[in-house]
């Protein structure tokens, strides 16, 4: 089977893209693969760390409410555009795919526009409970629509929804099976309070640090935290005044990586953001969450990501675009307090996770690339 990926920019559409990738290479199915993105994106050094042969193209992003500024990229992004769909449709006509995947970002539109003039089967997945711009322009060149969600639906035309299905978003097999006692060693823990695992992603949050500043003297009688507060903030994290009897209980570290997997299983509650891969993430494992969305972003989709979960008592969150520490401590506190709340909203999570969704994709890909050899979704 020859694949053909297009997506990236950011983390949340390359990293279901690799995950699915890898799952199709456990199958052991014989197949090749050209991943085309842009040079500046995080699918370029992704692709070069796994040996993924990798085409950039030029492309634009169309801004829906550009400020002054960015007016003027704006329209030279216009003259951008039909540039990378000719640079796309060369690439795809050359490598002549059995199907292509495509998992969002501006970079997807030219690939996605080329598969439909070479005539080849366009996967298109998105990743989060809304779908964003890029994907309703796909969407009605696709031969297969992959959701992550039920309520994404919502969002497509009815012309389309004939053909979708939904995979969930894939996530790193590893994260499924953590190891809580490595975790507990690691980072010295102890089991006399419960472990709270804060992120605001690699490079950190201000906004989740500050807070997090603020409540930890009221914090710490009651819970223990690892923090990835993000390389920049290491310093300032570290030197927050604690009592000394409690000082022992916070954690912060400059970026979480390996051991991701035995923090993850050891966490009683998380605080994080409420990207598409972070909320797959923890409906995977089934961790109870309190979210504080980053505001605003393209189509307020982190905020109706954590109202997703909340709504289905998955989660708690911090809807407000200005969320304090009293709001914070207020969500917190009666989770810290009641292990049986915290075991229900777990359960909730692991209802709305999909931990065989690269496999569902998989199965997705070769129905695609293959009709008449079709298999059954797993």
């Amino acid at each position: 089977m020859r694949l053909l990926i297009t997506g990236g920019g950011t983390g949340g559409h390359t990293y279901p893209a690799l995950t699915t990738l890898s799952a199709l290479q456990r199958r052991q199915v014989p197949h090749d693969v050209l991943w085309v993105g842009t040079a500046a994106g995080l699918e370029a050094r992704i692709t070069a760390e796994h040996g993924i042969p990798f085409k950039a193209i030029t492309t634009g992003k169309l801004r829906r409410r550009p400020n002054l500024r960015e007016l003027g990229t704006n329209i030279v992004d216009v003259f951008r555009i039909p540039l990378g769909v000719a640079q796309a449709v060369g690439h795809a006509a050359r490598y002549l795919p059995d199907v292509v995947l495509s998992t969002g970002g501006y970079v997807a539109v030219p690939i996605g526009v080329a598969a439909k003039l070479i005539r080849r089967p366009l996967v298109m997945h998105e990743q989060t409970t809304v779908v964003g711009l890029a994907n309703r322009i796909l969407a009605r060149l696709a031969t297969t629509i992959a959701v992550s969600h039920e309520s994404s639906i919502d969002y497509l035309p009815e012309s389309v929804r004939s053909r979708v299905v939904v995979t969930g978003n894939p996530v790193r097999p590893e994260l499924l099976h953590g190891n809580k006692a490595a975790a507990y060693d690691l980072f010295g823990l102890t089991f006399e309070v419960p472990l709270i695992y804060v992120t605001g992603g690699a490079q950190g949050s201000k906004q989740i640090n500050t807070l997090i500043a603020e409540v930890l003297p009221r914090l710490l009688p009651h819970a223990q935290l690892v923090h990835q507060c993000g390389p920049a903030w290491i310093e300032q994290m570290r030197a927050i005044p604690l009592p000394p009897e409690l000082a022992d209980r916070y954690h912060p570290v400059p970026y979480v990586g390996a051991e991701l997997p035995d923090l993850l299983a050891a966490a009683d509650v998380v605080i994080a953001r409420s990207g598409a891969g972070t909320v797959s993430e923890l409906t995977a494992v089934g961790k109870p969450s309190v979210l504080i969305p980053l505001i605003p972003t393209g189509g307020d989709e982190q905020r109706k990501n954590a109202g997703y979960l909340a709504e289905n008592g998955a989660a708690r969150a911090l809807l407000e675009p200005h969320p304090t520490a009293e709001l914070l401590l207020g969500e917190l506190m009666p989770l810290l307090a009641d292990p049986e709340l915290r075991a229900t909203m777990a359960e909730a999570a692991r209802k709305l996770g999909r931990v065989d969704a690269a496999e569902a994709l998989c199965d997705v890909l070769l129905r695609a690339a293959h009709p008449s050899k079709a298999v059954q979704p797993s």
